[in-house]
């Protein structure tokens, strides 16, 4: 059976990538979205990700508070 990868909520998705182009340009990398990944290294992208989950956490933390 394959998986769909069609967004369950696509205004979760629209959210998630403007995480993720946020979390890019603090980091230095400019026009992430429109730059080919592979172009990249990987540490380049896993820095983007592994930030992003940083701030998933920290905003869900503090909505605790």
């Amino acid at each position: 059976m394959s998986r769909s990868r069609k967004p369950v909520n696509p205004a979760a998705q629209k959210a998630l990538d403007q995480l993720k182009e946020e979390t890019a340009a603090e980091i230095g990398l400019k026009d992430y979205k429109n730059t080919y990944k592979g172009a990249l290294t990987s540490a380049d992208n896993g820095r983007v990700g592994g930030q992003m989950v940083r701030k998933m956490i920290q905003a869900q933390e503090e909505s605790f508070r």
